[in-house]
């Protein structure tokens, strides 16, 4: 189905009864990236929401990225809510998404139950550049990525790409540091990210966590930026179960 929020079309997709949980994609993927974690998801007893944040996938296009506050993103987020009649969700959030996770659950903290992120990002480590300049030469140099992106994005995989690196290269980004603001967070949080990234260190994870008055670290051992894969799966599963005490409950 498709939503207009603040003025742009949104693609989204729900699925499921129960608690809800909002997936919110990485920075260069779509809410098809979540196609493990959704079924697995709703036969847990979740009602799922996946939607393709705004310029990514069949949503909108969009000129620029809003980094590093997202500002956009987590007033959409909201909407997003308000429009569904959902008072409290479970937030799953990867890379970008996990960023835009964080930020909700701060300022709206009432609306958060629980809150799981992968391989969020805080602040900027100089791992984080150089990921991303390998990325930029794989993305020259490979008409395989250069075509996935273009179908993932409806055909704006160029528009999407050049968003999110000229994103991440913002100058006031140099000086940003999230974590201050973590420690409003109310929720019980989750914090996965794999020891192998290629964007950041552990201790980017380990500091995130530690600014969370209430969080868990998982360290995946050996997994990159992408470790959507069965562990994370499960052990969002667990979380949920454990801190939504009745996952059929429709609030």
């Amino acid at each position: 189905m498709f939503l207009t929020l603040h003025g742009h079309r949104l693609f989204i997709q729900t699925e499921g009864k129960g608690f809800p949980v909002v997936l919110l994609h990485h920075g260069l993927g779509s809410s098809a990236a979540w196609r493990r974690q959704i079924p697995a998801l709703v036969e847990a007893g979740y009602r799922v929401i996946a939607y393709d944040r705004w310029g990514y996938g069949r949503s909108e296009a969009r000129e620029r990225l809003h980094v590093p506050d997202f500002a956009p993103d987590v007033d959409d987020l909201q909407a997003l809510l308000d429009h569904f009649g959902i008072e409290k969700a479970a937030l799953v959030g990867h890379s970008d998404g996990g960023t835009i996770a964080l930020y909700c659950a701060a300022q709206c903290k009432r609306r958060v139950a629980a809150l799981i992120t992968l391989a969020a990002h805080v602040y900027v480590e100089p791992k984080m550049y150089v990921g991303m300049e390998a990325l930029l030469r794989e993305y020259e140099q490979s008409e395989k990525f250069r075509a996935a992106l273009n179908r993932v994005h409806n055909g704006r995989g160029a528009q999407v790409f050049r968003m999110w690196y000229e994103g991440w290269h913002n100058p006031a980004v140099l000086s940003w540091d999230a974590r201050p603001k973590l420690r409003e967070i109310a929720a019980p949080a989750l914090v996965v990210q794999g020891t192998d990234d290629e964007y950041a260190t552990p201790k980017h994870a380990a500091d995130t966590a530690a600014a969370i008055p209430n969080a868990e670290l998982l360290l995946l051992q050996g997994e990159k930026h992408m470790a959507l894969n069965e562990q994370f799966t499960s052990k969002t599963v667990n979380f949920l179960q454990k801190h939504l005490a009745n996952p059929h409950a429709n609030l």
